[in-house]
Protein backbone atom coordinates (compact mmCIF):
# COMPACT_ATOMS: atom_id res chain seq x y z
CA UNK A 1 0.00 0.00 0.00
CA UNK A 2 1.72 3.17 -1.16
CA UNK A 3 0.56 6.30 1.45
CA UNK A 4 0.43 9.62 0.07
CA UNK A 5 -0.87 13.36 0.73
CA UNK A 6 -2.26 15.07 -1.15
CA UNK A 7 -1.88 19.54 -2.07
CA UNK A 8 -2.59 21.63 -5.04
CA UNK A 9 -1.35 25.37 -5.66
CA UNK A 10 -3.63 27.93 -6.07
CA UNK A 11 -2.06 28.05 -9.69
CA UNK A 12 -3.21 24.32 -9.80
CA UNK A 13 0.17 22.84 -9.67
CA UNK A 14 -0.88 19.29 -7.86
CA UNK A 15 1.28 17.87 -5.61
CA UNK A 16 1.49 14.24 -4.43
CA UNK A 17 4.19 13.60 -1.37
CA UNK A 18 5.17 10.08 -0.36
CA UNK A 19 7.34 9.30 3.07
CA UNK A 20 9.68 6.50 2.28
CA UNK A 21 12.01 6.56 5.20
CA UNK A 22 14.20 3.89 3.84
CA UNK A 23 16.06 5.63 1.72
CA UNK A 24 18.06 8.70 2.26
CA UNK A 25 17.31 9.61 -1.56
CA UNK A 26 13.76 11.69 -3.01
CA UNK A 27 12.39 11.63 -6.17
CA UNK A 28 11.23 14.30 -7.83
CA UNK A 29 8.88 13.91 -10.91
CA UNK A 30 6.90 16.24 -12.78
CA UNK A 31 4.19 14.98 -15.01
CA UNK A 32 3.58 17.81 -17.96
CA UNK A 33 -0.04 16.28 -19.45
CA UNK A 34 1.21 16.49 -22.99
CA UNK A 35 2.08 13.90 -25.27
CA UNK A 36 2.32 13.70 -29.10
CA UNK A 37 -1.34 12.95 -29.35
CA UNK A 38 -1.92 16.93 -28.13
CA UNK A 39 0.06 17.96 -31.44
CA UNK A 40 -1.34 19.29 -34.96
CA UNK A 41 -0.80 16.78 -37.80
CA UNK A 42 1.21 18.95 -39.57
CA UNK A 43 2.92 19.68 -36.83
CA UNK A 44 4.00 16.32 -35.28
CA UNK A 45 7.16 15.64 -32.72
CA UNK A 46 6.66 18.75 -30.73
CA UNK A 47 6.06 17.09 -27.48
CA UNK A 48 9.92 15.15 -27.91
CA UNK A 49 11.31 17.97 -29.22
CA UNK A 50 10.41 19.58 -25.91
CA UNK A 51 11.26 17.11 -23.99
CA UNK A 52 15.06 17.90 -25.32
CA UNK A 53 14.50 21.87 -24.97
CA UNK A 54 13.46 21.70 -21.29
CA UNK A 55 17.35 20.72 -20.83
CA UNK A 56 18.64 23.66 -22.72
CA UNK A 57 18.49 26.21 -19.76
CA UNK A 58 15.96 28.80 -18.16
CA UNK A 59 15.20 32.22 -16.79
CA UNK A 60 18.33 31.62 -14.31
CA UNK A 61 19.51 28.08 -15.00
CA UNK A 62 21.86 28.40 -18.22
CA UNK A 63 22.78 25.02 -17.50
CA UNK A 64 20.14 22.39 -15.96
CA UNK A 65 22.34 19.18 -15.55
CA UNK A 66 25.38 21.18 -13.80
CA UNK A 67 23.80 22.06 -10.34
CA UNK A 68 21.61 18.60 -10.15
CA UNK A 69 24.84 16.75 -10.11
CA UNK A 70 26.45 19.07 -7.98
CA UNK A 71 23.98 18.13 -5.11
CA UNK A 72 24.47 14.55 -5.86
CA UNK A 73 22.14 13.58 -8.22
CA UNK A 74 20.82 12.90 -11.54
CA UNK A 75 17.61 13.87 -14.23
CA UNK A 76 16.15 12.69 -17.45
CA UNK A 77 12.89 12.51 -19.73
CA UNK A 78 10.76 10.50 -21.37
CA UNK A 79 8.09 11.39 -24.20
CA UNK A 80 5.28 9.50 -24.80
CA UNK A 81 1.97 9.35 -26.50
CA UNK A 82 -0.02 10.85 -23.54
CA UNK A 83 2.89 12.44 -21.70
CA UNK A 84 5.77 13.88 -21.00
CA UNK A 85 7.71 13.33 -17.43
CA UNK A 86 10.51 15.00 -15.85
CA UNK A 87 12.47 13.47 -13.33
CA UNK A 88 15.17 13.83 -10.48
CA UNK A 89 16.77 11.69 -7.78
CA UNK A 90 19.19 13.09 -5.36
CA UNK A 91 19.79 13.11 -1.77
CA UNK A 92 16.85 14.06 0.45
CA UNK A 93 18.65 17.37 1.78
CA UNK A 94 19.21 18.85 -1.58
CA UNK A 95 15.67 18.81 -2.29
CA UNK A 96 14.93 21.84 -2.70
CA UNK A 97 17.73 22.46 -5.33
CA UNK A 98 15.29 20.03 -7.78
CA UNK A 99 12.27 21.77 -7.03
CA UNK A 100 14.18 24.94 -7.77
CA UNK A 101 15.27 23.69 -11.36
CA UNK A 102 11.62 22.28 -11.99
CA UNK A 103 10.36 25.64 -11.01
CA UNK A 104 12.33 27.60 -12.99
CA UNK A 105 11.96 26.30 -16.71
CA UNK A 106 8.15 26.11 -16.24
CA UNK A 107 8.43 29.71 -15.26
CA UNK A 108 10.54 30.67 -18.06
CA UNK A 109 11.92 28.40 -20.50
CA UNK A 110 15.51 29.85 -22.19
CA UNK A 111 13.54 30.89 -25.66
CA UNK A 112 16.65 31.07 -27.63
CA UNK A 113 17.51 30.54 -31.28
CA UNK A 114 20.81 28.68 -30.63
CA UNK A 115 19.39 26.50 -28.39
CA UNK A 116 16.81 25.45 -30.76
CA UNK A 117 18.40 25.11 -33.49
CA UNK A 118 20.77 22.55 -31.79
CA UNK A 119 17.87 21.07 -30.28
CA UNK A 120 16.13 20.48 -33.44
CA UNK A 121 19.72 19.31 -34.99
CA UNK A 122 19.34 16.62 -32.20
CA UNK A 123 16.01 15.36 -32.40
CA UNK A 124 16.37 15.37 -36.84
CA UNK A 125 19.32 13.30 -35.94
CA UNK A 126 17.82 10.98 -33.37
CA UNK A 127 14.77 10.45 -35.73
CA UNK A 128 17.13 9.35 -38.64
CA UNK A 129 19.17 6.81 -36.57
CA UNK A 130 16.62 5.36 -35.22
CA UNK A 131 13.91 5.22 -36.98
CA UNK A 132 15.61 5.49 -40.67
CA UNK A 133 19.19 3.86 -40.16
CA UNK A 134 17.85 1.43 -37.65
CA UNK A 135 16.77 -2.36 -38.77
CA UNK A 136 12.64 -2.29 -37.78
CA UNK A 137 13.06 1.39 -36.84
CA UNK A 138 10.02 2.28 -38.85
CA UNK A 139 8.00 -0.36 -37.28
CA UNK A 140 6.08 1.80 -35.46
CA UNK A 141 5.36 4.54 -37.93
CA UNK A 142 3.90 1.24 -40.42
CA UNK A 143 2.13 0.41 -36.98
CA UNK A 144 0.46 3.57 -36.02
CA UNK A 145 -0.67 4.82 -39.74
CA UNK A 146 -2.10 1.40 -40.42
CA UNK A 147 -4.36 0.95 -36.71
CA UNK A 148 -5.21 4.46 -36.20
CA UNK A 149 -6.88 6.36 -39.02
CA UNK A 150 -9.04 8.81 -36.95
CA UNK A 151 -7.08 9.34 -33.33
CA UNK A 152 -3.42 11.06 -32.96
CA UNK A 153 -1.80 8.03 -32.14
CA UNK A 154 -1.66 7.50 -35.75
CA UNK A 155 1.93 8.79 -36.10
CA UNK A 156 4.89 8.03 -33.32
CA UNK A 157 6.17 9.97 -30.66
CA UNK A 158 8.82 11.47 -32.90
CA UNK A 159 7.11 12.54 -35.16
CA UNK A 160 5.88 11.53 -39.08
CA UNK A 161 8.74 12.63 -40.57
CA UNK A 162 11.76 14.92 -39.39
CA UNK A 163 10.73 17.98 -41.57
CA UNK A 164 8.07 18.76 -38.97
CA UNK A 165 10.73 19.38 -36.24
CA UNK A 166 13.09 20.93 -38.95
CA UNK A 167 10.54 23.67 -39.91
CA UNK A 168 9.49 24.32 -36.11
CA UNK A 169 10.03 28.24 -35.34
CA UNK A 170 10.26 29.84 -32.22
CA UNK A 171 7.07 30.87 -32.54
CA UNK A 172 5.73 27.35 -32.95
CA UNK A 173 7.68 26.16 -29.46
CA UNK A 174 6.78 29.58 -27.79
CA UNK A 175 2.87 28.45 -28.16
CA UNK A 176 3.43 24.84 -27.71
CA UNK A 177 5.35 25.97 -24.29
CA UNK A 178 2.15 28.35 -22.96
CA UNK A 179 -0.11 26.29 -23.69
CA UNK A 180 1.42 23.00 -22.16
CA UNK A 181 3.80 23.61 -19.74
CA UNK A 182 1.83 25.71 -17.29
CA UNK A 183 1.29 24.63 -13.40
CA UNK A 184 -2.32 23.63 -14.10
CA UNK A 185 -1.62 21.11 -16.58
CA UNK A 186 1.52 19.84 -14.81
CA UNK A 187 1.45 16.82 -11.19
CA UNK A 188 4.67 17.53 -9.15
CA UNK A 189 5.07 13.89 -6.68
CA UNK A 190 8.12 13.87 -4.33
CA UNK A 191 8.93 10.62 -3.23
CA UNK A 192 11.48 9.82 -0.27
CA UNK A 193 12.59 10.60 3.56
CA UNK A 194 10.86 13.86 3.35
CA UNK A 195 7.81 15.44 5.47
CA UNK A 196 4.69 16.43 3.49
CA UNK A 197 3.89 19.29 5.08
CA UNK A 198 7.76 20.98 3.99
CA UNK A 199 7.82 19.66 0.60
CA UNK A 200 4.06 21.59 0.44
CA UNK A 201 5.74 24.92 2.13
CA UNK A 202 9.16 24.37 -0.68
CA UNK A 203 6.72 23.56 -3.67
CA UNK A 204 4.91 26.83 -2.78
CA UNK A 205 7.74 28.92 -2.35
CA UNK A 206 8.95 27.70 -5.66
CA UNK A 207 5.83 27.29 -8.24
CA UNK A 208 3.44 29.33 -6.12
CA UNK A 209 3.78 32.54 -8.21
CA UNK A 210 4.00 31.07 -11.07
CA UNK A 211 0.80 31.75 -13.51
CA UNK A 212 -1.91 28.95 -14.81
CA UNK A 213 -2.77 28.81 -18.17
CA UNK A 214 -5.69 28.68 -20.11
CA UNK A 215 -6.30 24.44 -19.12
CA UNK A 216 -5.90 23.16 -22.42
CA UNK A 217 -8.99 21.10 -24.18
CA UNK A 218 -8.43 17.74 -25.47
CA UNK A 219 -11.48 17.31 -28.39
CA UNK A 220 -10.03 14.00 -29.65
CA UNK A 221 -12.08 11.64 -32.14
CA UNK A 222 -12.37 8.33 -30.71
CA UNK A 223 -11.16 5.56 -33.25
CA UNK A 224 -13.52 3.29 -34.71
CA UNK A 225 -13.49 -0.05 -34.64
CA UNK A 226 -11.21 -1.62 -37.37
CA UNK A 227 -13.18 -3.68 -39.65
CA UNK A 228 -10.37 -5.60 -41.80
CA UNK A 229 -7.10 -6.95 -41.69
CA UNK A 230 -4.69 -3.96 -42.73
CA UNK A 231 -1.33 -5.17 -44.64
CA UNK A 232 1.75 -3.75 -45.31
CA UNK A 233 5.64 -4.99 -46.54
CA UNK A 234 8.35 -3.04 -46.15
CA UNK A 235 11.04 -4.65 -48.57
CA UNK A 236 14.64 -3.42 -47.10
CA UNK A 237 18.27 -4.29 -47.56
CA UNK A 238 18.73 -2.54 -43.88
CA UNK A 239 17.76 -5.80 -42.13
CA UNK A 240 19.56 -8.69 -40.57
CA UNK A 241 16.37 -10.93 -41.17
CA UNK A 242 12.49 -10.83 -41.84
CA UNK A 243 10.15 -9.76 -38.98
CA UNK A 244 6.70 -9.81 -39.18
CA UNK A 245 4.08 -7.37 -36.73
CA UNK A 246 1.09 -8.18 -35.72
CA UNK A 247 -1.34 -5.24 -34.00
CA UNK A 248 -4.58 -5.72 -32.10
CA UNK A 249 -7.03 -2.95 -30.56
CA UNK A 250 -7.13 -3.47 -26.66
CA UNK A 251 -9.03 -0.84 -24.62
CA UNK A 252 -8.01 2.25 -22.60
CA UNK A 253 -6.25 2.25 -19.53
CA UNK A 254 -8.99 2.46 -17.06
CA UNK A 255 -10.99 -0.13 -18.50
CA UNK A 256 -11.19 -3.35 -16.82
CA UNK A 257 -10.72 -5.44 -19.88
CA UNK A 258 -6.95 -3.52 -20.37
CA UNK A 259 -6.07 -5.79 -17.35
CA UNK A 260 -7.32 -9.18 -19.15
CA UNK A 261 -5.48 -7.86 -22.50
CA UNK A 262 -1.87 -7.63 -20.42
CA UNK A 263 -2.20 -10.69 -19.08
CA UNK A 264 -3.26 -12.48 -22.28
CA UNK A 265 -0.12 -11.05 -23.83
CA UNK A 266 2.31 -12.69 -21.01
CA UNK A 267 0.26 -15.76 -21.28
CA UNK A 268 1.23 -15.70 -24.89
CA UNK A 269 4.69 -14.51 -24.77
CA UNK A 270 5.81 -13.76 -21.05
CA UNK A 271 8.72 -16.65 -20.45
CA UNK A 272 9.79 -20.05 -21.47
CA UNK A 273 6.75 -21.38 -20.47
CA UNK A 274 4.61 -19.12 -22.21
CA UNK A 275 2.19 -20.37 -24.91
CA UNK A 276 4.02 -19.14 -28.26
CA UNK A 277 7.45 -19.22 -26.76
CA UNK A 278 7.26 -22.72 -26.07
CA UNK A 279 5.89 -23.92 -29.09
CA UNK A 280 6.71 -22.17 -31.69
CA UNK A 281 10.31 -21.61 -31.00
CA UNK A 282 11.38 -23.85 -28.55
CA UNK A 283 9.47 -26.96 -30.32
CA UNK A 284 8.88 -26.18 -33.58
CA UNK A 285 11.97 -23.87 -33.81
CA UNK A 286 9.84 -21.70 -36.19
CA UNK A 287 10.89 -18.65 -34.57
CA UNK A 288 14.45 -17.15 -33.57
CA UNK A 289 12.45 -14.92 -31.44
CA UNK A 290 8.79 -13.70 -30.24
CA UNK A 291 7.04 -11.58 -28.14
CA UNK A 292 4.02 -10.19 -27.01
CA UNK A 293 3.18 -7.09 -25.18
CA UNK A 294 0.55 -3.99 -24.79
CA UNK A 295 0.88 -0.40 -25.10
CA UNK A 296 -0.69 0.84 -21.77
CA UNK A 297 -1.74 4.19 -23.29
CA UNK A 298 -4.62 6.55 -21.82
CA UNK A 299 -6.49 6.03 -24.80
CA UNK A 300 -7.30 3.04 -26.63
CA UNK A 301 -4.38 0.73 -27.60
CA UNK A 302 -2.75 -1.99 -29.33
CA UNK A 303 -1.62 -5.81 -28.38
CA UNK A 304 1.61 -6.41 -30.32
CA UNK A 305 2.77 -9.85 -31.70
CA UNK A 306 6.30 -9.58 -32.96
CA UNK A 307 8.63 -12.15 -33.95
CA UNK A 308 11.45 -13.00 -36.54
CA UNK A 309 11.08 -16.13 -38.15
CA UNK A 310 14.31 -18.90 -38.13
CA UNK A 311 16.08 -19.33 -41.22
CA UNK A 312 14.42 -20.89 -43.95
CA UNK A 313 10.75 -20.37 -42.40
CA UNK A 314 8.26 -17.99 -44.54
CA UNK A 315 6.51 -15.02 -42.92
CA UNK A 316 3.54 -16.43 -44.28
CA UNK A 317 4.51 -20.11 -42.64
CA UNK A 318 5.32 -17.92 -39.72
CA UNK A 319 2.14 -16.08 -38.92
CA UNK A 320 0.06 -18.87 -39.89
CA UNK A 321 1.36 -20.63 -36.78
CA UNK A 322 0.64 -17.77 -34.49
CA UNK A 323 -3.03 -17.90 -35.53
CA UNK A 324 -3.02 -21.41 -35.16
CA UNK A 325 -1.46 -20.77 -31.34
CA UNK A 326 -4.21 -18.17 -30.51
CA UNK A 327 -6.78 -20.36 -32.30
CA UNK A 328 -6.06 -23.23 -29.87
CA UNK A 329 -6.35 -20.74 -27.01
CA UNK A 330 -9.90 -19.21 -27.87
CA UNK A 331 -11.27 -22.77 -28.76
CA UNK A 332 -10.07 -24.37 -25.30
CA UNK A 333 -9.13 -21.12 -22.88
CA UNK A 334 -6.57 -21.18 -20.40
CA UNK A 335 -6.50 -23.52 -17.22
CA UNK A 336 -6.43 -21.80 -13.67
CA UNK A 337 -2.91 -22.79 -12.93
CA UNK A 338 -1.77 -20.79 -16.60
CA UNK A 339 -3.56 -18.23 -14.97
CA UNK A 340 -2.44 -17.91 -11.92
CA UNK A 341 0.94 -18.43 -12.83
CA UNK A 342 0.59 -14.97 -14.73
CA UNK A 343 -1.11 -13.84 -12.31
CA UNK A 344 1.97 -14.10 -9.72
CA UNK A 345 4.35 -12.81 -12.14
CA UNK A 346 2.37 -9.67 -12.53
CA UNK A 347 1.85 -9.40 -8.92
CA UNK A 348 5.32 -9.54 -7.87
CA UNK A 349 6.32 -7.24 -11.08
CA UNK A 350 3.99 -4.61 -9.14
CA UNK A 351 5.70 -5.77 -5.71
CA UNK A 352 9.28 -4.69 -6.93
CA UNK A 353 8.34 -1.85 -8.72
CA UNK A 354 7.25 -0.19 -5.46
CA UNK A 355 10.58 -0.52 -3.74
CA UNK A 356 12.06 1.85 -5.77
CA UNK A 357 11.52 5.38 -4.68
CA UNK A 358 11.68 7.01 -8.09
CA UNK A 359 8.93 4.23 -9.72
CA UNK A 360 6.50 5.53 -7.06
CA UNK A 361 6.95 9.03 -8.19
CA UNK A 362 6.35 7.93 -11.70
CA UNK A 363 3.41 5.93 -10.74
CA UNK A 364 1.88 7.84 -8.45
CA UNK A 365 1.89 11.26 -11.20
CA UNK A 366 1.00 8.49 -13.85
CA UNK A 367 -2.86 7.29 -11.61
CA UNK A 368 -3.11 10.66 -10.68
CA UNK A 369 -3.20 11.75 -14.51
CA UNK A 370 -5.82 8.65 -14.98
CA UNK A 371 -8.27 10.42 -12.57
CA UNK A 372 -6.76 9.36 -8.91
CA UNK A 373 -3.35 8.16 -7.30
CA UNK A 374 -4.92 6.12 -5.30
CA UNK A 375 -5.74 3.64 -7.98
CA UNK A 376 -2.23 2.83 -7.79
CA UNK A 377 -3.32 0.75 -5.39
CA UNK A 378 -6.00 -1.33 -6.56
CA UNK A 379 -3.79 -2.26 -9.28
CA UNK A 380 -2.79 -5.91 -8.26
CA UNK A 381 -6.59 -6.72 -7.26
CA UNK A 382 -7.63 -5.59 -10.84
CA UNK A 383 -5.12 -8.40 -12.57
CA UNK A 384 -6.34 -10.90 -9.41
CA UNK A 385 -9.92 -10.09 -10.45
CA UNK A 386 -9.61 -11.87 -13.97
CA UNK A 387 -10.86 -14.73 -14.81
CA UNK A 388 -9.83 -17.71 -17.13
CA UNK A 389 -13.93 -17.14 -18.89
CA UNK A 390 -12.72 -13.28 -19.21
CA UNK A 391 -9.14 -14.07 -21.30
CA UNK A 392 -11.15 -16.29 -23.41
CA UNK A 393 -13.58 -13.96 -23.99
CA UNK A 394 -11.37 -10.88 -24.62
CA UNK A 395 -9.36 -13.43 -26.49
CA UNK A 396 -11.97 -13.92 -28.97
CA UNK A 397 -12.73 -10.10 -29.01
CA UNK A 398 -9.50 -8.46 -29.91
CA UNK A 399 -7.31 -12.04 -31.51
CA UNK A 400 -9.22 -11.91 -35.16
CA UNK A 401 -8.35 -10.94 -38.44
CA UNK A 402 -10.39 -8.01 -38.64
CA UNK A 403 -8.28 -6.18 -36.34
CA UNK A 404 -5.88 -7.30 -37.17
CA UNK A 405 -2.94 -4.74 -38.70
CA UNK A 406 -0.05 -6.54 -40.15
CA UNK A 407 3.07 -5.68 -41.16
CA UNK A 408 6.06 -7.99 -42.85
CA UNK A 409 9.34 -7.13 -43.21
CA UNK A 410 11.10 -8.75 -46.39
CA UNK A 411 15.01 -8.96 -46.24
CA UNK A 412 15.73 -8.38 -49.53
CA UNK A 413 19.64 -8.47 -50.89
CA UNK A 414 21.45 -5.79 -52.29
CA UNK A 415 21.58 -7.08 -55.37
CA UNK A 416 18.41 -7.12 -55.37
Amino acid sequence: MIQFSRFQLNNGLRLLVHEDESTPMVAVNILYNVGSKDESPEKTGFAHLFEHLMFGGSANVPDFDGPIQMAGGENNAFTNNDITNFYNVLPAANLEVALWLESDRMYSLNFDEQVLDVQRKVVVEEFKESCLNQPYGDAWHHLSAMAYKVHPYQWPTIGKVPKHVEDATMEDVKAFYFKYYRPNNAILVVSGAVDPEAVCRLTEKWFGDIPAGHTPQRRLEPEPPQKRLERRISDSTNIPTDALYLAFHVEDRLHPDYYVADLLSDILCNGPSSRLYRQLLKTEQLFASIDCYVTGSVDPGLLIIEGRPSEGVSLETAEAAIWRVIEEMKAEGVSERELQKIKNKAETNLTFSELNVLNKAINLAFYELLGDAALINEENLQYQRVTSDDIQRVARQVLTEDNCSQLYYRCQTAEA
